[in-house]
Order: C-alpha cells, then sequence, then structure tokens
C-alpha cells in the first residue's frame, strides 16, 4: 500500500478540485450536457448559478467541490481544455482579421498584395472592398463597409486556417 498523501498535497487537490466545480458553475447548462455529470453535482451546478449572497455563495463552491472528489475530473480538465483552445483560437483569428483590416486601410498597394497572398484570396476583389470603406459617403456606410471587410477577412481566414487543419 503506500503512504497516504500529505495534508497539503489533499488540500491542494482539494483547492483543484473546487477550481474545477468554479469553472463548471460560470458555464451554461447547456454546455455541460456531454459531459454526463452525476445528478447531485449537475443539481449543485445549477444551485450556485442562482445564488447571489457572497458567503451562501462560498458555501455552494465548497459543497460542488467535496462533490467534485467522488467523480474523475479528467473527463472535466479535458472538456475544459479542448473549450480554451477553441476559444483561444477564435480570439486569435479575431485579432488576425482586426490586423489585416487596419492595416489594409493605412496601408498601400504592397500590404493589399500581401494579404491576398497571405489569405489566399483575390487581390481585385480585396480592393474593391477595401475602396468602398474609403469611398463611402456618409459615417454609417464607411462603418457598414468596413464591418464587411472585416467580415470577408475573418471568413478568409478562419477557411484558411480549417485547410491547414485537415
Amino acid at each position: 500500500m503506500g503512504t497516504p498523501p500529505s495534508k497539503t498535497r489533499r488540500k491542494q487537490e482539494s483547492r483543484s478540485l473546487q477550481a474545477l466545480g468554479e469553472a463548471l458553475i460560470k458555464l451554461k447548462p447547456e454546455e455541460l450536457e456531454g459531459l454526463e455529470l452525476p445528478g447531485r453535482l449537475s443539481q449543485a451546478l445549477d444551485e450556485a448559478r442562482h445564488i447571489s449572497k457572497h458567503g451562501a455563495l462560498r458555501r455552494q463552491r465548497q459543497f460542488v467541490g467535496r462533490l467534485m472528489r467522488d467523480i474523475d475530473p479528467g473527463p472535466i480538465r479535458e472538456f475544459l481544455d479542448r473549450r480554451q483552445a477553441v476559444q483561444d483560437r477564435d480570439s486569435r483569428l479575431f485579432r488576425d482579421a482586426e490586423s489585416w483590416r487596419r492595416r489594409l486601410l493605412e496601408g498601400d498597394a504592397e500590404t493589399l498584395r500581401q494579404c491576398a497572398t497571405a489569405l489566399g484570396i483575390t487581390e481585385q476583389t480585396l480592393s474593391e472592398r477595401v475602396a468602398a470603406v474609403s469611398t463611402a459617403s456618409s459615417e454609417p456606410l464607411r462603418k457598414g463597409a468596413s464591418r464587411a471587410l472585416f467580415r470577408y477577412l475573418h471568413d478568409s481566414l478562419r477557411a484558411l486556417r480549417a485547410n491547414e487543419d485537415q
């Protein structure tokens, strides 16, 4: 048999499980459907989402952490890691599209060529979309054209990265 874990190690594991439970509390119930959590834990998570008093919420979080000790946290950690990876990828995609839009609106023909080449899109289509922003006759039209340019860049980047992932 081996030696039981130290008190420090048990506390670390308890805090880790409580943090995992807190991450689950922050998710919407429909986001948790694929996890197949035990009924008692699902109920405790749902109750925690509806508690607004600080002390009561703290106790409920501790209770969720206690319930977490009875299940295998591995699949939950994997689920949360995958979810975070998707969020990180989406954030990076958004930042990259915004960066290209900014550079295109501030840039010149060389920036346009670089963007078209990098994204695998035609220079003419890209040029037309950039020109639509520059030549818009009013602020609402300029904002609309700028959003359309962003959506085009975002969709192009998403398609490019989807092809790279395959």
